[in-house]
């Protein structure tokens, strides 16, 4: 690895091949400048100045502190956005115009020019309608994001966090994580396959070594196994696999370990796919299979290894621990559970909570158990499990993700063709931006490997193959 001193800057540029590298990593302001006590105020003043300003029964008190604190607190998150002061910034930016980076088609943003930089929500829903165009790559773009663009919540993103995200994590009906999960993964596996690749996996892969550039398909591999190790799978073991997507991961364990392995998804393009490439793999149906079904409606029968790999986003942050209780009635007692699951950091920045919401609408609906770490672990010991080890793997999935950006970029022609411009460009911008979040720690990924907390469980055992010793 070859780094370099960026001129006027005192940070190194990392030259690896394996990823790609940070042009400019700026940091934005966050929690280090915000300030929950004056949030507690204004969530109790504001009542309070409304009760005595209109002379209302002190009975009305409560009712609008409780009425009026997400509006608040979404209002005072748009006001922080705005004002507050980036901290420890050590990167300085080209210092280019706003029109170096973007075309203005639309009269209506023509405000955005020289140094007036546009918010980013602004930008990417403009860029999606065709009011605005890009006058590069989009990634490298991206790249130079802090030079045109200003991270700040709109009116528009408060008003979805308020009535959209919020209800949508509060309800996680059955119904509403099928319409949410069909409407999304049966758009068509042709959309799919553009960026996946022939793997068909949309999970993060694994880099072997950081100093190699491996392709998109030995990165799926080397988490295919990977998985498979961690977890020790074995011949004639139960493996349940839940969220399988395309099903590879379960064909992947019939075929190389001999698992009697089933996959579960409430995908109806995901099933038929997955089936299919079961028999690809020369595997019987007897020993694999995929069923489309929701992970609620899963028989309680008992399994040997049980993995969910970036699912359980998808099962709410309410229902999340109800989650892993079935997951534990489901397991053996000596069996092993392999999670894993996108997170983000606690020391969060408004560029992440900005990201998090354009995921939301555009990408991953419904995904609100996406945490810190700490949440994680504690979600997993007050289930009953103990936390055997934990990988974060948020840089091997920027790696990924930017290998399915370029996938995706070389397959621009057909996907407009046949889905139109504005997925085209919807999706250059969650791979683009994705593999920046994901490399500078915003959103991570946390591999996590664990088993009933039992007295009688072979603790000895599950060491003398674990990863140190291998």
């Amino acid at each position: 690895m070859a780094s370099s001193v960026k001129p006027g800057a005192s940070w190194k540029k990392t030259n690896y091949p394996s990823i790609k590298n940070a042009e400019y990593p700026v940091e934005v302001a966050g929690n280090e400048s915000f300030n929950n006590l004056h949030l507690a105020m204004v969530i109790l003043g504001v009542p309070s100045m409304i009760v005595t300003i209109f002379k209302l029964p002190l009975w009305a008190y409560p009712l609008l502190v409780v009425g009026l604190a997400l509006p608040i607190f979404a209002s005072y998150f748009v006001y922080g956005s705005k004002f507050a002061v980036p901290f420890n910034n050590r990167v300085q930016t080209p210092g280019k115009k706003v029109e170096d980076y973007l075309t203005i088609v639309d009269p209506a943003f023509q405000q955005y020019k020289g140094k007036n930089r546009i918010p980013m929500e602004t930008f990417f829903e403009a860029y999606f309608d065709g009011k605005i165009d890009i006058n590069q790559d989009c990634l490298e773009l991206l790249e130079n994001r802090h030079d045109w663009a200003v991270f700040q919540m709109t009116a528009s993103q408060a008003k979805f966090f308020v009535t959209q995200w919020i209800p949508e994590t509060l309800w996680h009906s059955k119904k509403q994580d099928e319409d949410q999960v069909r409407d999304h993964y049966d758009r068509g596996d042709d959309f799919y396959a553009a960026f996946l690749g022939p793997r068909m996996i949309y999970t993060s892969g694994i880099m072997s070594d950081v100093n190699k550039k491996e392709s998109l398909e030995q990165m799926q591999d080397n988490k295919l196994k990977l998985v498979c190790e961690k977890i020790q799978l074995k011949k004639g073991e139960r493996h349940l696999d839940i969220g399988c997507g395309w099903g590879t991961l379960t064909a992947y364990a019939a075929k190389n370990y001999g698992t009697d392995s089933t996959g579960i998804t409430l995908g109806l393009n995901q099933t038929a796919f997955g089936n299919n490439r079961i028999k690809e793999y020369g595997v019987p149906e007897s020993q694999a299979r995929i069923k489309c079904m929701d992970y609620r409606d899963i028989p309680r029968e008992k399994w040997d290894k049980i993995t969910c790999l970036e699912m359980a986003e998808h099962v709410g942050i309410r229902k999340f621990n109800e989650f892993l209780l079935q997951v534990k009635d489901m397991l053996n007692d000596d069996g092993l559970f392999y999670l894993q699951i996108a997170g983000l950091r606690a020391t969060w920045q408004y560029e992440d909570f900005i990201w998090g919401l354009f995921m939301a609408k555009y990408v991953f609906p419904g995904a609100d158990a996406s945490m810190p770490l700490y949440w994680v672990i504690k979600q997993l010991e007050c289930a009953g499990f103990e936390v055997q080890n934990v990988d974060t793997i948020g840089v091997h999935y920027s790696a990924t993700i930017h290998r399915w950006y370029l996938n995706w970029m070389s397959n621009q022609e057909s996907i407009t063709a046949t889905y139109g411009k504005k997925w085209f460009r919807t999706w250059e911008i969650f791979l683009a931006w994705s593999t920046i979040i994901s490399r500078q720690g915003s959103a991570t990924c946390y591999q996590i490997v664990a088993h009933k907390n039992l007295n009688a469980f072979d603790r000895t055992g599950l060491q003398a193959k674990n990863r140190f010793n291998a």
